[in-house]
């Protein structure tokens, strides 16, 4: 990184701790998703305390990050970071749907970590089930350095799981769409149906009632 990309990623980090800092907390976490939108696989959520004393400069809102850039920042989080991350899997998407899935993953998350914050900053979802203080915060993963944090492990953690599952299930290309509907996603549906990753409740929108429910399922449950 030149010096002047390194300074503009020390300036932009330095904001994302001053947000967190203006809360004038003892402990803030925060708290991010990755895996909302997908067609399967489970929907990630990371609670994250970072502290200030060694700021890891290139820190940012993981969708604006390579994934090269994502992991070398991960090992650097998980290295002085609190946190939990909690996966929620299709079933219970399927069954509550996928915002009460992120609710209740993000109330596990923050329930799960070793200290309890005095305020939990959340990604725009707003009424956990949780007795700690919250802020919802729209874009939080582009303004708060410890949500920023989270997204990043929130999103490395389920990529890694379904680069695994793309070994079990190679024909639908994990490994790349991630379990996002691409086009060729959605053909490998139609040619070969659906795996037990697969969240019922969205792959039904690619398709008529019936062609779905003449779909196969691979390996069934």
């Amino acid at each position: 990184m030149s010096e002047t990309r390194q300074q503009i990623a020390a300036q932009k980090v330095l904001r994302l701790v001053e947000f967190d800092k203006a809360y004038n907390v003892s402990t803030l976490c925060g708290v991010d998703e990755a895996g909302r939108g997908p067609l399967a696989g489970p929907v990630s959520v990371c609670a994250c305390i970072m502290p200030y004393d060694s700021i890891i400069v290139g820190i940012d809102d993981s969708k604006k990050l390579s994934e090269k850039k994502r992991e070398e920042l991960y090992e650097q989080i998980v290295a002085v970071a609190e946190y939990c991350v909690v996966m929620i899997d299709r079933r219970v998407i399927d069954s509550i749907n996928i915002l009460q899935a992120t609710k209740q993953g993000m109330a596990r998350a923050i329930s799960g970590l070793k200290v309890k914050p005095d305020l939990a900053v959340i990604d725009a979802v707003k009424n956990l089930n949780t007795d700690v203080k919250c802020s919802s915060v729209i874009k939080a993963d582009a303004k708060s350095y410890c949500v920023a944090a989270a997204s990043i492990i929130a999103k490395v953690t389920r990529d890694r799981y379904m680069r695994e599952l793309d070994k079990k299930y190679p024909q639908y290309g994990f490994a790349g769409n991630k379990g996002y509907g691409t086009a060729e996603h959605i053909a490998a549906l139609k040619e070969h149906g659906y795996c037990p990753e697969h969240r019922r409740t969205f792959i039904k929108n690619f398709f008529n009632d019936d062609f779905f429910d003449d779909l196969p399922i691979i390996s069934g449950e």
